[in-house]
């Protein structure tokens, strides 16, 4: 579908009044094609994708339309070949500046807004599993691959274990990308957060998601500070964070492989940290 007829069909549906002053396409590691609308100073994005993932991502940003975090959506074409959202100013650049504060804003804003989410299935929201176990295990099972001989056979078992005893909890619809790749700032404030991949699951993998998506301040006291600020009484995660913070861990091992081995010494640091206070707790 060109950008021309999608203009048209806002204009038809009284999304929009006249023709953008200007439009661009926009470039990104998404795999959706992206363009930039400006009307009189107001910008939109245009997103389109198939069918089932403009679906799931327009049904995460209307279920949570009252996070200040998130785009607004304007609307969704009724076939779902793509929809329209507003434009956070800012930029996904991280400067590592203070993680603390990055945690704390993205639970105020979004995390602590979390719904639950029952009946439809674990993982994916457009390819669910059986269980939220099964889900890891696939994700396990990714990361290792990647990862290979960097760590210990011992490492590999450790975690596999440890996802072996994650029992099932209260499912939530969760962002499932919640990651500073995903996140827009301002002056390095967390402003915006972009791109979701929905996940029915536990709202301590996205936290954890976030935590380990730089290699920066992987330590106890900066997951225990944005813990602290949960407001869903859903679970008491103080008995198997540090677990769950060593799959998150490990997963992101395997995605740093694959999209920034640069950052791979920083998280085998921050690996060798974690186990050590698994093995020991």
């Amino acid at each position: 579908m060109d950008i021309q007829t999608i203009i048209l069909d806002l204009i038809q549906s009284k999304i929009m009044h006249s023709e953008p002053i200007k439009y661009e396409k926009l470039n990104g590691g998404t795999v959706s094609e992206l363009y930039l609308l400006n009307w009189n100073d107001k910008k939109y994005v245009v997103k389109l994708n198939e069918p089932q993932v403009i679906e799931s991502e327009a049904n995460f940003l209307y279920s949570y339309k009252e996070s200040n975090l998130l785009p607004t959506l304007l609307f969704v074409e009724p076939s779902h070949k793509y929809f329209v959202y507003s434009f956070i100013e800012g930029s996904t650049h991280y400067a590592r500046e203070n993680k603390k504060d990055m945690l704390k804003a993205l639970m105020q804003g979004l995390l602590n807004h979390y719904q639950p989410a029952p009946g439809m299935g674990w993982g994916w929201v457009d390819e669910p599993v059986d269980s939220w176990q099964c889900f890891l295990m696939n994700r396990l099972t990714d990361a290792k691959k990647m990862i290979g001989s960097r760590l210990e056979m011992d490492d590999h078992h450790l975690v596999l274990n440890l996802c072996q005893m994650n029992i099932d909890r209260q499912p939530f619809l969760l962002h499932g990308d919640c990651g500073v790749h995903n996140f827009i700032f301002r002056e390095g404030q967390l402003m915006g957060v972009i791109d979701p991949t929905p996940v029915i699951g536990d709202p301590l993998y996205d936290l954890i998601y976030a935590f380990c998506s730089s290699p920066d301040d992987l330590t106890k006291e900066t997951i225990g500070s944005a813990v602290s600020e949960w407001m869903i009484k859903a679970e008491d995660h103080s008995s198997f964070l540090y677990e769950e913070v060593i799959i998150g861990l490990y997963m992101r091992l395997g995605n740093c492989m694959k999209h920034h081995p640069q950052d791979f010494e920083e998280y085998i640091k921050a690996w060798r940290y974690w186990k050590d206070v698994v093995t020991e707790k």
